[in-house]
C-alpha cells in the first residue's frame, strides 16, 4: 500500500462519534483534549488497529 496518508471514515469506538481523519504519513501527529474525550480511542482502538490489520494482511 504506496499510499502518503491514513484516511479513517466514520470511525466508532468508545467516545468517537462517527469522525472522519486524512492523517498524513511520515509526520508526527499529536492529538490532545479533555479526559475522556476520545484520544487514547482513536490513538489505539483505532489507528493502531488499522496498522495491525495492514501488517497481518501483508
Amino acid at each position: 500500500m504506496g499510499t502518503d496518508r491514513l484516511v479513517i471514515h466514520g470511525a466508532r469506538e468508545h467516545n468517537l462519534k462517527n469522525i472522519t481523519l486524512d492523517l498524513p504519513r511520515g509526520k508526527l501527529i499529536v492529538f490532545t483534549g479533555i479526559s475522556g474525550s476520545g484520544k487514547s480511542s482513536l490513538a489505539f482502538d483505532t489507528i493502531y488497529a488499522e496498522g495491525q490489520r495492514r501488517y497481518v494482511e501483508s
